[in-house]
């Protein structure tokens, strides 16, 4: 059990891999999720929700494998209130020296007409799964899903049975973020003061984003009791996304003196997970976002530009490198050595073997020759973006595109399909629908683009492009991501990279499938 002795400590508990999963588009391979579990362990994370081990094959295998190999973590696997989903949960997360079970199950009015119980069915069925959760590990946390749309004496009742049952720690989602802060501090407050034996476990919190207040209502729940915060890299979730890890973390350190809690996070790590989730998500940060966006720490404002020569604090509350962001310079040319560029990746927090610096250091060498300047973020770009899997089918060989004012655009893109070099040309509105056409001649396919965006790595024309694609095809979504300093060929293999997720996702679940999918209303 982890019990709150210190009222300082406040919880972190992770769900990129769970609810962040869960957002259209931003399934993550088994390679991927293995490694975010990894950096948010060595990060100082408290508990990593590995995802939903009864959804597929292959979360149930993650959710075991992340169970086997952490270090510190409690790993949590979730569970829908039945016992088959329990058992199954257990079974992913038994292999770890600090095993969670996570049961849940709707309890607003809304939520209960879902499987058509009582009251007192569920009430029942609460206390029969907590139990059988509890018999089968000694961490079980409970939640009341859409609590904060749940019926003040009903919900104290349920919780009352949950902690009765064995559950240590009782959660208490804002499902639909519909709740505000005050509301959120008063409503802890009072189960804590209210429901017998809450004294006895972890008050926890998990806000969505849906009215924009997730932050605000976590951290107003933290001054309510709760010692538990439910939160996800970059805030990905479902709809508007969840309560943002970087955020609240961020904010308990930055206003400790209004909020005397602490985390055990290590905040300077917090970039480099966070740009490494937006890569592996396919969902870019914002550019404005709070601790994590490229302009968190950009100041263009003269009077701001002036105020920060003199004195840093005029303009900012927090250093960059509280949050792990290094220089915006890389003072690295086409001279530079494999020493300098091994030592300038460790200072961005990348540990590289001898291949792999062999490998970007070509890459480096070949981009120092194209730029004037190379930045950070130019190199992070090559390091996250331009990594292929060595298991994908397409792979972009060379391409060659013509365009202006008079006519279409064409495009002659050769790729390598399962080893075989194919070559095709196409027309289009535009070099980058002739060249996705040209992918599609060579890779017939009815994906569907849903977005199309492209930004700047760094500054200037010479600059990298950052390109993100989604595609749609047969219910199913994938994302890829590239960067390049021309703009068609980032597009180009973004384009191919979602197809290769496509590809993955349809040999694992078939066409018109979704593992992740599954029926809420299942419960029996």
């Amino acid at each position: 059990m982890t019990k709150a002795t210190d009222q300082d400590r406040v919880l972190i508990f992770d769900t990129t891999l769970r609810d962040g999963e869960q957002s259209p588009g931003a399934t993550m391979t088994h390679a991927e999720k293995l490694e975010i579990a990894e950096l948010l362990d060595e990060m100082g994370v408290d508990i990593i929700e590995a995802g939903f081990p009864i959804a597929s094959e292959g979360d149930f295998r993650a959710v075991s494998e992340i169970a086997e190999r952490s270090k510190t973590a409690v790993i949590c696997g979730l569970a829908r209130a039945n016992f088959k989903d329990i058992d199954r949960c257990f079974e992913a997360v038994r292999k770890s020296a600090r095993p969670r079970i996570h049961t849940f199950i709707g309890t607003s009015p809304l939520h209960r007409a879902i499987p058509n119980l009582t009251q007192d069915e569920m009430a029942d069925r609460i206390h029969d799964t907590v139990t059988h959760a509890r018999n089968l590990v000694d961490n079980v946390q409970w939640s009341p899903m859409d609590a904060t749309r749940t019926e003040w004496d009903y919900l104290c009742r349920v919780i009352e049975i949950a902690i009765k049952a064995g559950a240590t720690t009782i959660n208490i989602p804002d499902t639909v973020g519909y709740t505000a802060p005050m509301e959120k501090a008063e409503m802890i407050r009072k189960l804590i003061e209210t429901v017998p034996g809450a004294d006895e476990v972890i008050f926890a919190t998990h806000c969505h984003n849906d009215l924009g207040m997730a932050t605000a209502n976590s951290l107003a729940a933290v001054a309510g009791g709760a010692r538990q915060i439910e939160c996800t890299i970059n805030g990905l979730g479902e709809r508007a996304g969840n309560t943002a890890l970087e955020e609240v973390v961020m904010a308990l350190k930055v206003r400790n003196d209004i909020m005397p809690w602490r985390t055990g996070i290590d905040t300077t790590k917090i970039k480099h997970i966070s740009h490494r989730v937006a890569t592996v998500s396919g969902f870019p940060v914002q550019f404005n976002k709070a601790i994590v966006g490229k302009n968190a720490f950009a100041h263009e404002s003269g009077i701001h530009q002036d105020g920060m020569l003199k004195n840093k604090e005029t303009f900012e509350i927090m250093r960059p490198e509280d949050v792990g962001i290094a220089g915006t310079a890389l003072p690295l040319g086409k001279h530079s050595g494999r020493a300098a560029l091994r030592d300038k990746l460790k200072t961005l927090g990348y540990e590289v073997g001898d291949n792999q610096l062999k490998d970007l250091f070509v890459r480096f060498k070949e981009l120092a020759d194209r730029k004037k300047e190379v930045f950070d973020d130019d190199l992070i770009a090559l390091v996250r973006i331009e990594e292929d899997d060595e298991n994908d089918h397409l792979h972009l060989v060379s391409m060659r595109v013509t365009c202006g004012t008079n006519g279409p655009a064409e495009a002659t893109v050769e790729m390598q399909v399962d080893g075989a070099d194919v070559s095709e040309t196409s027309h289009g509105d535009g070099p980058v629908d002739a060249t996705f056409k040209a992918i599609r001649l060579i890779h017939p396919n009815k994906a569907r683009l849903q977005l199309y965006q492209v930004s700047a790595v760094t500054e200037g024309t010479d600059a990298q492009a950052t390109v993100s694609v989604r595609l749609s095809e047969d219910g199913m979504i994938a994302t890829g991501e590239s960067a390049n300093t021309d703009t068609v060929v980032a597009s180009a293999k973004a384009y191919i990279h979602a197809l290769n997720r496509l590809m993955v996702r349809r040999e694992k679940t078939g066409p018109g499938a979704d593992a992740r999918e599954i029926s809420y209303k299942d419960l029996t």
